[in-house]
C-alpha cells in the first residue's frame, strides 16, 4: 500500500499523511482519522518501516539561526547536496535568532528520531550544552568552535587580522571597529580580538572611542558610524565585522557627504551580495559557506558510519579558508 491509497482509506489528503509521519502540524480530527486507519491497515511509509527494522530514519536535523539571511541557505545547500548523495533527507528548524527556539528544537530532535544533528550556532550557552549532552545521536556544530563537539568554522581571528593588516598596508592607521556582542564567539569575540592584536603588532594605539558594538543589522552600522563621525577624533578607516553593518556605515557616510574611500575607507567580512551591489562596491573577505555545509555533512556522516552515539568530546575540527576580495571601498 502506498501513501495515496492510505490517504484515501483515512479520508485525508496525501500531504496531511506526510505531515503526520514527519511530525508536522495535523488537526485533531485528521490525527484521529490517521490513527484509526493505521490500526486498520498497519500502514507505515517506507521510511518508517525501514526505521523500525534498522533503528535509523535517514533524517538529519539542521538548526539554522535565520533562514532568510544569505549565509544560512548557502550552508544548507552544501549540507543538503552532500547528504542527499548518501540517501539522507534534512529537517530544517529555523530559529529566527531566538536562543530559546534553538534549545526547543534541540529538545525536539532529541525525541523525534533523527540520525544526527547539524547545529548552526550563534552563541552556545550552558543551557544549550546541557540539552546537547543528553542527545543520543552525533551533533556537528557549524560557525562556532565548541570545545566539546565536532565543529566546522571560519578562521575569524586570522581573517580579522588580515583585514586590519590590509587596511594598514594601504596607509591607514586611524582604524575604527564596528562589531557585535561578544557572546557570539566567532563574529563578536574572535573578530574583535583579531582587530586588537593586529593593531598591537603594528604598534598602533587602541582608542576606546573607535570601538563600537551593536547588532548584525544595517541600522546598527548606520547608527554606530554616526556616533564615530560625531566624536571629536574621527577615524580614517572602518572595519565592520559584517557586510550588512558596512552597508549601513556607507549609507550614513554618503548621506553626510563623505567620499569613500578618499575621506574614509571601509572593509568588512562576508562577501555577500550586498557587497557587490552597493556604491562603492565593498572590499571584503570571502567565506566558503557552501563548503562549510559540505564539510559538516561529511563529518556527521563519518560519525554515523562509526556508530557514534554521542559526539561529545570528539575533537574533530575543520577550520575553513578565506580570501580577500578587493573592490572600491578602500
Amino acid at each position: 500500500m502506498n501513501i495515496i491509497e492510505f490517504a484515501k482509506i483515512a479520508g485525508v489528503s496525501k500531504s496531511t499523511v506526510s505531515r503526520y509521519f514527519n511530525n508536522g502540524y495535523v488537526s485533531e480530527e485528521a490525527n484521529e482519522k490517521i490513527k484509526i486507519a493505521i490500526e486498520k491497515t498497519g500502514f507505515r511509509p517506507q521510511r518508517q518501516a525501514q526505521s523500525m527494522r534498522t533503528k535509523k530514519t535517514n533524517l538529519i536535523g539542521v538548526i539554522v539561526p535565520k533562514i532568510s539571511t544569505e549565509t544560512a541557505p548557502r550552508v544548507v545547500e552544501g549540507i543538503s547536496d552532500e547528504l542527499s548523495v548518501h540517501g539522507y533527507d534534512i529537517l530544517i528548524a529555523n530559529t529566527n535568532l531566538v536562543i530559546e527556539k534553538e534549545i526547543e528544537y534541540l529538545k525536539m530532535f532529541k525525541s523525534n528520531h533523527v540520525d544526527g544533528i547539524i547545529f548552526m550556532a550563534t552563541k552556545v550557552t550552558e543551557e544549550h550544552l546541557k540539552v546537547m549532552n543528553e542527545i543520543a545521536v552525533p551533533i556537528v556544530v557549524v560557525a562556532q568552535n565548541i570545545d566539546e563537539y565536532p565543529s566546522v568554522y571560519n578562521d575569524d581571528y586570522n581573517a580579522a587580522r588580515e583585514v586590519v593588516k590590509y587596511i594598514i598596508n594601504k596607509g591607514y592607521r586611524e582604524i575604527a571597529f564596528i562589531g557585535v556582542y561578544e557572546e557570539d564567539i566567532s563574529v563578536g569575540f574572535e573578530r574583535k580580538r583579531g582587530y586588537l592584536d593586529e593593531l598591537k603588532s603594528n604598534k598602533i594605539k587602541i582608542k576606546k572611542d573607535f570601538i563600537k558594538i551593536g547588532d548584525f543589522n544595517v541600522e546598527s552600522g548606520y547608527n554606530l558610524t554616526k556616533e564615530l563621525m560625531k566624536s571629536k577624533e574621527k577615524p580614517k578607516a572602518i572595519f565592520a565585522v559584517t557586510d550588512n553593518i558596512a552597508a549601513g556605515a556607507i549609507e550614513y557616510l554618503k548621506e553626510n557627504n563623505y567620499n569613500i574611500p578618499s575621506d574614509i575607507a571601509i572593509m568588512s567580512i562576508g562577501d555577500s551580495k550586498i557587497s557587490r551591489f552597493i556604491d562603492p562596491k565593498l572590499t571584503t573577505v570571502h567565506y566558503y559557506y557552501k563548503t562549510a555545509g559540505v564539510e559538516a555533512a561529511n563529518m556527521l556522516l563519518e560519525l554515523i558510519k562509526d556508530s557514534v552515539v554521542s559526539s561529545k568530546r570528539i575533537n574533530k575540527k575543520e577550520i575553513l579558508p578565506f580570501r580577500i576580495v578587493e573592490r572600491n571601498s578602500i
